[in-house]
């Protein structure tokens, strides 16, 4: 059994979807994201449903808690006073974000790291997209932190051993996921200088700028366009 946290939510059994109510799936969530540890109910209670009154938020628990049927409840280890995830439940945030965490670990030799398509899927998706609850919103700030450094890490790791596809593929997830932030683009922009492709660094180079100003009055660092400097002057009409 396991519970998909990543690109949206999914309980799996075998390779086969299980049907969760809306108000069970919010609570097999936020259970999933605390880890292997007891949650008091008056914790999943409060967080879940913070507007309502004590005693309503019990009974949306129970509630939650009475809804899922069979492969649902077993994805749960429920007591009086607390909730659990399940022993044999596993959850595929926990596998990325370990994949995340070693990538980015200086002790790690790059020559043990997968560098493989799946690689770069494992740390492409967003977490509980669409979901607006404070709890899911923070846990993902926090998921798509993680994995933002760890792709433009790992685009290094694929251009040092001159597999400019996985470099690309990297970098473009990390833009993908945040086109703003800068340090992505100089990752994205590096694969393709690595490759020789000029003409794309220069284009994504001008992607960007015209977005960073159109969107936010801002122009790239100068440490960003360093990395262009010379394809500009070469292309003075551009």
């Amino acid at each position: 059994m396991r519970i998909a946290l990543l690109g949206g939510f999914d309980l799996v059994v075998g390779d086969v979807p299980v049907a969760v109510p809306v108000g069970s799936k919010r609570l097999l969530a936020f259970i999933a994201l605390t880890g292997r540890t007891a949650v008091p109910r008056s914790l999943i209670a409060g967080s879940l449903w913070p507007e309502a009154c004590e005693q309503s938020a019990y009974a949306n628990l129970r509630s939650a808690l009475s809804r899922l049927r069979d492969n649902g409840r077993k994805a749960l280890e429920v007591s009086p006073a607390d909730v659990r995830l399940a022993r044999d439940v596993s959850v595929d945030l926990y596998h990325a974000r370990s994949l995340a965490q070693r990538i980015l670990d200086p002790g790690v030799p790059a020559d043990e790291l997968p560098l493989t398509a799946a690689t770069v899927d494992q740390l492409s998706g967003d977490l509980l997209p669409g979901w607006y609850d404070d709890w899911a919103l923070q846990e993902a700030e926090r998921w798509e932190q993680l994995r933002l450094h760890a792709l433009e890490s790992l685009a290094g790791v694929f251009i040092d051993a001159k597999q400019f596809a996985g470099a690309v593929a990297a970098a473009g997830a990390a833009v993908q996921a945040n086109p703003l932030r800068e340090s992505g683009q100089a990752s994205l922009i590096r694969a393709h200088l690595a490759e020789g492709n000029l003409s794309e660094a220069l284009d994504d180079f001008e992607r960007y700028e015209h977005r960073l100003r159109d969107e936010l009055g801002l122009r790239p660092t100068q440490r960003l366009r360093h990395l262009v400097d010379g394809l500009q002057r070469s292309h003075p009409g551009r």
